[in-house]
Formats: structure tokens, sequence, C-alpha cells
């Protein structure tokens, strides 16, 4: 039997099946779904993983929101959020340091036991079922972008918390007041090593980071859906987080100028499939490596230079041009010419692109 401002609930629901687009694209997106047992007062964030950094956001954000602390909070036991035990003693860790902040008092569910954590899941059930018939009276399940998405979800939770009005006024009354100020959104990592090839490894994932970072030690603050990357107390890289089975992602630019000064080692870079931004640059090194097996990483690593410092676009479409004429042999110097082309077409006082490499000449 559930007492007034003892016990707010949370979990996490895949909202998937809504078949919900942004733009036309599909989104693919969780909830972290907080709820008190005694009013049903409800609140929920949008997620896209099970991650210590959004259950913190979501569940400070339902806290700050409805205006007070309830005496317990409940929680399966998050295993979805670690994959080792060293996972789970920093989760511990960071999870008693946010208890602790608002004075709740944690409570886990058994393993398996979903009904131990009963008023939530029934909540995710009527919640679904609701934004489900709101989405068809609306006509679409299409939003222009994300905020207009949140915005829908807000006005949802609105409608649904306005029938307990009188009885979540009187919870809170119970609930013991907020702290003073919340905790930040983010888990900071200190002494970041940056690998040879100007990585750092994540919570399982690898990221690349500018090549002047290499061998150098930065701080990153890892945030529910991105990370800041700290070299002393300057903002470096903005970099959105990997979710579920991506364990990498390498930005060319961050590289490029490392490689073009040791082009050997392109033949064997670890993530050298990332070094590709379309199709056409994928064939133009093929086409490359056929006309000159030797020289081949240098040119390549030439143009690939060039579409970091000048314009990705044009150098895909100067390539595009060359490999459907099908009768120039691809080359640095072609690539610059047809790409100085284009540009001074559109840009009529850019200066000559083949000015910045005077080692190349077009005859």
């Amino acid at each position: 039997e559930h007492q007034p401002g003892q016990l707010g609930a949370s979990d996490f629901t895949w909202m998937t099946d809504l078949g919900v687009t942004i733009a036309g694209l599909p989104f693919d997106h969780m909830i972290y779904h907080y709820v008190l047992s005694w009013s049903n007062w409800e609140h929920g964030t949008l997620c896209f993983s099970e991650s210590f950094e959004s259950l913190s956001t979501g569940l400070q954000n339902a806290l700050w929101h409805c205006g007070g602390v309830p005496v317990m909070h409940r929680t399966d036991r998050l295993s979805a959020a670690v994959n080792n035990l060293d996972e789970k003693r920093q989760l511990t860790v960071l999870y008693e340091t946010l208890v602790r902040h608002y004075a709740i008092r944690a409570q886990k569910t058994n393993p398996n036991s979903g009904n131990e954590n009963g008023d939530i899941e029934q909540r995710h059930y009527r919640l679904k079922r609701s934004v489900e018939q709101a989405l068809i009276l609306r006509g679409s399940r299409d939003f222009p972008t994300r905020s207009d998405y949140e915005c829908f979800l807000g006005q949802m939770f609105d409608r649904l918390n306005k029938g307990r009005k009188k009885q979540f006024e009187e919870e809170k009354r119970h609930l013991k007041p907020l702290p003073a100020h919340r905790l930040p959104d983010y888990t900071e990592l200190r002494d970041v090593l940056v690998g040879k090839g100007s990585t750092i490894f994540v919570r399982k994932k690898v990221y690349s980071v500018h090549s002047r970072l290499r061998d150098e030690h930065v701080t990153v603050r890892l945030y529910s859906e991105y990370l800041e990357v700290m070299f002393g107390s300057t903002i470096v890289e903005k970099l959105p987080r990997l979710r579920a089975a991506d364990n990498y992602r390498i930005n060319y630019r961050h590289i490029i100028d490392w490689l073009v000064r040791k082009p050997g080692a392109f033949a064997n870079y670890r993530y050298r499939s990332e070094l590709f931004p379309t199709s056409h640059f994928r064939i133009a090194y093929d086409i490359l490596r056929e006309q000159s097996p030797v020289k081949a990483d240098k040119e390549y690593l030439t143009i690939l230079h060039c579409a970091a410092h000048q314009s990705e676009a044009f150098v895909n479409s100067a390539l595009q041009k060359i490999i459907s004429e099908g009768s120039a042999l691809i080359s640095v110097a072609t690539c610059f010419r047809a790409f100085s082309t284009a540009s001074s077409a559109i840009h009529p006082k850019r200066c000559d692109l083949l000015a910045a490499f005077p080692n190349f000449s077009v005859k």
C-alpha cells in the first residue's frame, strides 16, 4: 500500500515500435520514465541508451520538474548499463553519489523480477498506448525536428498529469525539498591518453581526436548523447556518443595531417575503411593502386588532405567526373584541376587551389 511522498520508480523503455520519424527518417529512441507511485505523476526524458548519464539526466529532470524528492527511488538492477565487473563497480559509485546528493534511499528489484517495479511497468504500457492514440489523432508520425517531437511528448505528459493534479498536490506536500543545485549531467574521466593513432578509448568505444593531441592526456566529459574532450581547461572536441553495437568513430580530418607526413602508415591503419568519405574516394583509391601501387597511398592521402582542408563536396564531384569520363588517369594533378575549375565557377575570387600545392603541376 503506497504512501504519499514515499516512493518514486523509474525505468527505461523503447519507443521504436511507435514508428516515429524525424524529417522522414526513422527515429529509434528510448524514454527514461519516472513515476511517483502514490499519485502516478510521471515524467519522461528522451534518450538513446541505458547509460548512467541517461539515468542521471532523466532522474534529475524529473525531480526538479516535480519540485521535490521522495524517500525512496526504485529501479531494476541496471544490468543493461554495464558489461563487466569494473563497470558495475563504477556505476555503483556514481549512482550512490547521485542518490546521496538527493538524500534518497535507493531500492533495486531482484533479477528477472519486473513485477517488483510494477508501477513503472504499467505506466510504460499506458504511456505508449496514449502516445499511439495521440499520433493517430495527429494524422502523422513524422515530425520536422527532434525538438518538435520532444514538445509533443511534453504536452502528452502534461495531459496525463492533468487528471492527477489533486493527488499530486497532496503528494507534493510530503516530498523532501530539493538540494541547492543539481549534479552535472556528465561523468568526468581524467588523464585519458591519446594514442599513437590519434584515438581515445572511452567506455569500450574508440573516438578519433585531432592529431596534434597525440601522446597527450586529456579530460573527457561524458554526457548521455555526446562527449567533450578537454585539453587543460579548453574544450577541443565535441563528439557524438557512440551507441549500441557501434564501437568506433574515426573522423579522417583528425588524422589526415599526420598520415600525409607518414603515408606508409596508411596501408596497415586499423580504421582505414573510415578514410573513404564516399564511394568515389574508394573507387579512386582502387584505380590509383592499379595505376601505380607504389605511389597510390601518397597520391590518395594528398587528395584526402585537399578534401579535409578545402571542400569534401568539390573533391568528391571532381573524382566523380574523372571516374565517369574514364579517359583520364586519376592523379593529384587531374583531381586538383577538376576541383579548381568547379570551385572557380562557384567562387570566382577564390585563389587557385594549385598555388597551395607547388609540388604538383598541371601540364
